[in-house]
């Protein structure tokens, strides 16, 4: 029989096969991932329809797959299937595939225990696993483990420690040469005059395209900035963290952001709208996805569902799930479709102000929060000016300029800042 890459699995506009996780010959479990597929969102796994073998590859690792594409073929268990021993299937196995032991000192955590971005990421920069100490559950190497790591060695100018495989003579050339390739790609030591080369990965070529087509061709951008007064929220924060740490759930100010911005759609329903050439499709949900950083690797849009029907307790509760499985590389496709509005926190990595914040297409508008900071702000009181420090921060609404013009941005933004400036105790 045939697996194949469903339709339903792909959110992106480019698949390709990031890495095949079972070897021709060797055994697989029902439902166990047998590969892996990288679109420019999410990494997808394929999985065993049934308990048996991988027959034949049909797409190798780095091609292009689309919807319907047969990836290998499978026997099942029971019928006419000669696997292959554990020995051959090691020495069959792609030069770029992790090996499941250690054949030499047993330290290597098994293969089962690493989530698919780890593997991810370990296979990128050619590194060894059993050289990190894991701080997961039962001693599970983490995505955190691995940046740590990779941090460490760029700190004390270490070369990094590459995976270890016991494999015939003509795949261990294969793989020590893949592996030099990765170091040489990844090491931050460069000697003066030497260069060092990168290659794209399929989501950073995929967010280079959108982004380029966002501006360039497709919407006119033009951004409109606000100041927001942040002590209301803050004092709200202060009072009901701990209750909410305590059901589990942090209470970030990215939730108050978001539940802002409903209020704001509220008062302009243009701002959650597709642009179409003859007509705008206004969008009774509201769907608000948040850009959330992944390193090195990228950007992911995670989008909270029908954030209109939520309260601020359960928007910081998918916010915290969905930010959580994007970092690990757990997101599913549904996370990452039907946004309708976006909203790029950009001031946690310091900036005060970023312009223009490229409109995540087909959208009509996003949303830029800048770094919180503490400034001095002239107010009046019994009709004399004060000066007052306030946690003040700039928001910024780009918009596709052909739906939305500058009193409908203008209104937008105002309705954020007084539903922040006014949130109740």
């Amino acid at each position: 029989m045939d697996i194949v890459f469903p339709a339903d699995q792909q959110e992106g506009t480019e698949a390709v096969l990031a890495q095949w996780l079972k070897t021709p010959g060797q055994r697989v479990a029902a439902h166990e991932a047998v590969a892996e597929i990288e679109t420019d969102k999410v990494m997808v796994e394929v999985a065993a329809p049934a308990a048996g073998t991988i027959a034949e590859v049909r797409i190798k690792a780095g091609d292009a797959v689309n919807p319907g594409d047969v990836l290998c073929t499978f026997t099942p268990q029971g019928e006419d299937a000669a696997p292959t021993s554990d020995k051959a299937t090691r020495e069959n196995a792609p030069p770029d595939s992790l090996p499941d032991t250690e054949a030499a000192t047993g330290s290597e955590p098994n293969r089962s225990q690493l989530s698919p971005a780890v593997r991810h990421r370990l296979l990128k920069h050619g590194l060894d696993p059993g050289a990190m100490t894991g701080s997961g559950r039962g001693g599970r190497i983490t995505l955190a483990d691995v940046e740590a790591y990779l941090q460490r060695q760029q700190a004390t100018g270490a070369e990094p420690q590459t995976t270890r495989t016991a494999t015939s003579a003509s795949t261990a050339a294969s793989t020590a040469a893949s592996t030099a390739a990765s170091t040489a790609a990844s090491s931050p030591v460069l000697k003066p005059g030497e260069s060092r080369q990168v290659p794209h990965d399929n989501m950073r070529r995929r967010i280079a395209t959108n982004m380029v087509g966002s501006l360039m061709h497709t919407a006119p951008h033009v951004t409109a900035v606000f100041e927001a007064d942040l002590s209301a929220v803050m004092r709200h924060r202060a009072a009901n963290k701990a209750a909410f740490a305590a059901r589990g759930t942090p209470l970030t100010l990215t939730a108050y952001f978001i539940a802002a911005s409903v209020a704001a759609i509220a008062k302009v329903p243009q701002v959650n709208s597709r642009w179409h050439d003859d007509y705008l499709e206004i969008f009774a949900d509201v769907n608000i996805g948040i850009g959330t950083a992944l390193g090195d690797s990228g950007l992911i849009v995670p989008v909270i569902k029908h954030a209109n029907e939520k309260s601020l307790s359960k928007i910081a509760a998918d916010l915290s799930d969905l930010t959580v499985r994007a970092r690990a590389g757990k997101l599913k496709p549904a996370d990452v479709r039907d946004g309708t509005f976006t909203i790029s926190n950009h001031g946690v990595s310091g900036s005060l102000l970023a312009t223009p914040i490229i409109i995540n297409q087909p959208q009509s508008a996003i949303l830029g929060v800048g770094k919180i900071e503490k400034r001095v702000k002239v107010d009046q009181v019994d009709g004399e000016d004060v000066i007052k420090i306030r946690p003040l921060c700039y928001v910024s609404l780009t918009i596709d300029h052909r739906v939305l013009d500058g009193y409908q941005t203008n209104s937008f933004l105002g309705e954020f800042t007084r539903t922040l400036e006014n949130w109740p105790a």
